[in-house]
């Protein structure tokens, strides 16, 4: 029979479902939001004002996160415990200001239609990256990187640690084709 300390130190080891399914929900929301404003909503006009700079800055923010994540990957082999923490942290904030931007940029210019036929390397390339990883990846990393800042938040380490190895290759994937996305349609564009 487990002693109390013991017992409260299981009950702590283990995460609420409540929480994680929190978090899911509010995942699954704003993944439905965003496919709303991206597809359906109509652009808002802006006035005149122009905002041309919001994909680059997008893409500066998911770089800054790709590289914010592989430095706290190896901060973390290193046993850099506060430094792993610390760049996390950066990533999260770098990936949360990119979420932000995303969304204005949508909801100011509205969906980006490439000036290309939809043949070629260039565009199944681009799709492939786009539609077939890069945005399911994308809705897949979110309740992910949410539940794993959780579990460290939490101090529940071990899932944490288990949950970042598949945490990690998805987000870090889903920054480094935000920044290729980016360079395809920057490409097209000129």
């Amino acid at each position: 029979m487990p002693t109390v300390a013991a017992k409260s130190d299981l009950e702590q080891a283990r995460t609420p479902p409540a929480v994680i399914a929190a978090i899911v929900g509010v995942s699954v929301v704003a993944s439905i939001f965003i496919f709303w404003l991206v597809y359906i909503h109509p652009p808002v006009d802006a006035a005149g004002a122009s905002f041309n700079f919001l994909p680059g800055l997008n893409a500066a923010l998911n770089a800054a996160s790709a590289f914010a994540l592989f430095a706290g990957y190896r901060f973390i082999r290193a046993r850099l415990v506060q430094q792993h923490r610390n760049a996390m942290f950066a990533a999260f904030v770098f990936s949360s200001a990119f979420l932000v931007s995303y969304l204005a940029t949508y909801f100011l210019h509205g969906e980006t239609h490439l000036p290309i036929a939809h043949t070629g390397l260039l565009w199944y390339t681009y799709a492939i990256v786009l539609f077939a990883t890069h945005i399911p990846l994308a809705i897949v990393a979110l309740p992910l990187i949410l539940i794993t800042f959780f579990l460290s938040l939490t101090g529940r380490f071990p899932a944490h640690r288990r949950l970042a190895r598949w945490t990690y290759p998805i987000w870090l994937y889903v920054s480094v084709s935000g920044v290729f996305v980016y360079f395809i349609q920057a490409v097209v564009r000129r």
